[in-house]
């Protein structure tokens, strides 16, 4: 069967991987309205398409922290690839490599950051972190993307605990034996107590607060981009703070359910901003048209997290190559059809909302 859009590539990953694993990677927090929300809320923004524009050549080229991409479009960080193909993250790494966009490598894959480096040595790679008790976990993992030449860090804000997502809980979901969260190998005892996700229950640090910002800075000269922002209050905190950019995003709905959709919260995020500093986003792109909107909105570029995940159950490197590729070509049709010939050239006049 061809593949020819994003949802090819999830029928076939919901048929083809283990019903924990596939579980896993859809749930969404309690009764995923979030989740289903970051989709649908697509569809309720309409584009205001202009003709007559010559669009015979267009640019879908922009830059990210200063570096060049070839599309708006990145890999969100999502753990545990492994559990889709058997190279994991490497495969990954490798097709964003080959396309020349970011990877947002998890904390929580299944291949070391040194394996990935290793994979795609010219690849353009952030690394995302959370804060541990153990402040000492965060600062080496820090030092080693750092000197591995990651090029941001992208501090996770939206898990002082991890939501509630039932069929984990019904699946009782753990990693198989022969998988590891790899960053952290031989970092925790092996011990008979609770596991959350890989890692000892209690790991990660309710107390996180902004004062942690200025911790993390001071132990590294990366940018600091802060993912999991919804509100212009925090937006403004953000920019006091002194970091270099915001990922306006709910965690795929897998946190607190009952937020807003992403895109519903990036135009307060944009207009409190003004330019200071660089705004992304994740949740629900689907489509070329998807991530349109969002740049309409105000976003400097997006990411993808489950279809990600999607085309390497398909097939590996090749199948994340894919649906890049497939996002790519369908933002370059969408933007040459509402008559943009490049990325500079898509603004807030492109939308309007519709009246449901």
């Amino acid at each position: 069967m061809a593949m020819v859009c994003l949802t090819d590539f999830e029928e076939y990953a919901k048929e083809h991987l283990s019903k924990a694993t596939w579980d896993y990677y859809a749930a969404g927090a309690d009764e995923c309205c979030t989740r289903d929300d970051n989709l649908l809320a697509y569809k309720r923004i309409r584009l205001r398409p202009r003709i007559l524009r010559d669009v015979s050549v267009s640019d879908t080229r922009t830059t990210v922290q200063g570096t060049e991409i070839s599309f708006p479009v990145g890999i969100a960080p999502t753990a545990f690839h492994c559990l889709a193909w058997h190279e994991g993250e490497m495969a990954t790494a490798r097709a964003t490599e080959a396309l020349n966009t970011c990877y947002i490598t998890s904390t929580y894959s299944t291949c070391s950051v040194e394996e990935i480096v290793a994979a795609a040595p010219n690849g353009y790679r952030w690394f995302q972190l959370y804060v541990y008790r153990d402040r000492k976990l965060s600062e080496q993992i820090v030092h080693r993307v750092e000197a591995l030449g990651y090029k941001a860090l992208v501090l996770t804000v939206d898990v002082p605990y991890t939501g509630k997502r039932r069929n984990d809980i019904r699946n009782q979901f753990k990693l198989p034996p022969h998988l590891k969260v790899k960053n952290f190998d031989g970092v925790f005892q092996e011990t008979a107590g609770p596991e959350e996700y890989g890692i000892p229950a209690n790991t990660l640090d309710p107390s996180i607060s902004w004062k942690d910002v200025y911790w993390l800075q001071s132990i590294t000269r990366l940018p600091i981009i802060i993912k999991g922002i919804l509100t212009k209050e925090d937006a403004e905190l953000a920019v006091e703070h002194g970091v270099q950019g915001i990922i306006v995003s709910n965690h795929g709905g897998r946190q607190l359910d009952g937020g807003p959709a992403s895109i519903d919260a990036l135009s307060e995020i944009v207009d409190t901003v003004q330019g200071r500093i660089e705004v992304y986003l994740d949740g629900g792109i689907r489509t070329g048209s998807d991530v349109l909107k969002a740049l309409a909105l105000g976003a400097k570029c997006v990411f993808i997290g489950r279809p990600a995940v999607w085309g390497l159950a398909y097939k590996g490197e090749e199948g994340v190559r894919e649906v890049l590729q497939i996002l790519n070509d369908e933002f370059r049709l969408s933007m040459a059809l509402s008559g943009c010939r490049n990325v500079a050239e898509i603004n807030r006049n492109l939308i309007q909302f519709s009246k449901l």
